[in-house]
């Protein structure tokens, strides 16, 4: 196995992990953009206000997107397997 193989398996692995993350980080930055601008308006400073709707739209983004993310995952793993076996022989 040469260093652009190893290269091209971390580049990989951090794109599908990026994949996988993004749904929820998007989530988590819209909602605490919202939460952020109506706290500006209405001139609530309470700290903890933003935590609790970021935490309920993640939950409900994974909760939606977690099929697709175990299939990207299983994939990628089946797609790294294969490279293993493929260097074994």
């Amino acid at each position: 196995m040469s260093v652009l193989d190893v290269l091209e398996i971390g580049r990989e692995l951090l794109w599908t992990t990026l994949l996988i993350a993004l749904p929820s980080l998007l989530a988590s930055l819209l909602v605490g953009l919202i939460v952020s601008i109506l706290q500006t308006i209405t001139s609530i400073q309470e700290q903890t206000l933003s935590f609790v709707p970021r935490l309920i739209a993640v939950g409900f983004v994974l909760l939606f997107t977690m099929s697709w993310a175990l299939q990207q995952a299983v994939n990628f793993t089946v797609r790294m397997l294969g490279t293993a076996s493929e260097v074994v022989r």
